[in-house]
């Protein structure tokens, strides 16, 4: 029997596998208060945590409560964070999106009043208040998308600080390697007709070829189920011209 091919190994789950908890923070989300509570909050440090590319600010609240959110462009130690309905339109304060003009960009957007922030929340990205009508407030996403809200979900004013960061090359596999171990990628990816005979279904022979039809089953065994699965039609396909 042959060794275990990796995508099987890593469907099992084995902590080799996993993003490294090393590093990691507490979740980054602003807390649930009341919809008619006012806070004011003030950013005591911006960290870096592992995996993610955006920085985080470290807030300090009125009562004592610290948290960490996603950083906007503009934030720096010492600055003031609003929360609540009559927060102002700024960079950094968090309003429910009721109160918020079309038009407006926001990020950490509440995909659900009170989960503290789900979507929109990569570095650089933005979305952007469309409309206000009695389904809820419409906004586009950064995919160009539009979704539509529970008026009382809560959004961060600003784009996310950030933007950029995957612009730069890598020069060695080393950095490579670590950026996607801290976010649980595969990597390096090898081609099957690149491995042994006794690792992957495509592998052995004296050229690197499948040597068999990579077409396979829906119910395939788990070993054997690799290259196109299920695939209807392979190679290309010319349309006939009809008369």
């Amino acid at each position: 029997m042959g060794k275990r091919p990796l995508v099987r190994r890593r469907g099992r789950g084995g902590m080799q596998f996993r993003a490294a908890s090393t590093g990691k923070l507490l979740p980054a989300k602003y807390p649930r208060f009341p919809l008619a509570e006012q806070h004011e909050a003030k950013v005591i440090d911006i960290v870096h945590e592992t995996g993610r590319d955006a920085p985080l600010s470290k807030i300090l609240f009125e009562s004592g409560l610290q948290s960490f959110i996603p950083s906007v462009l503009g934030t720096k130690i010492g600055s003031k964070l609003f929360f609540g309905l009559k927060a102002g339109v700024s960079p950094g304060n968090v309003i429910s999106v009721q109160n918020i003009p079309d038009g407006t960009i926001v990020c950490n957007v509440e995909k659900h009043f009170g989960d503290g922030g789900a979507i929109v929340k990569s570095a650089g990205t933005y979305a952007t208040v469309f409309s206000h009508s009695a389904e809820g407030v419409t906004i586009k996403l950064p995919s160009g998308k539009f979704t539509t809200l529970n008026p009382q979900n809560r959004a961060m004013i600003g784009v996310l600080a950030g933007g950029g960061v995957g612009d730069r090359p890598f020069m060695r596999a080393g950095p490579a390697w670590r950026r996607k171990r801290s976010k649980g990628h595969k990597y390096p990816i090898v081609r099957g007709v690149a491995q042994a005979v006794y690792v992957h279904p495509h592998g052995g022979g004296r050229h690197q070829h499948v040597g068999r039809s990579s077409t396979v089953s829906r119910n395939a065994p788990p070993g054997r189920k690799v290259g196109s699965i299920a695939a209807r039609k392979t190679g290309r396909s010319r349309m006939k011209e009809r008369a």
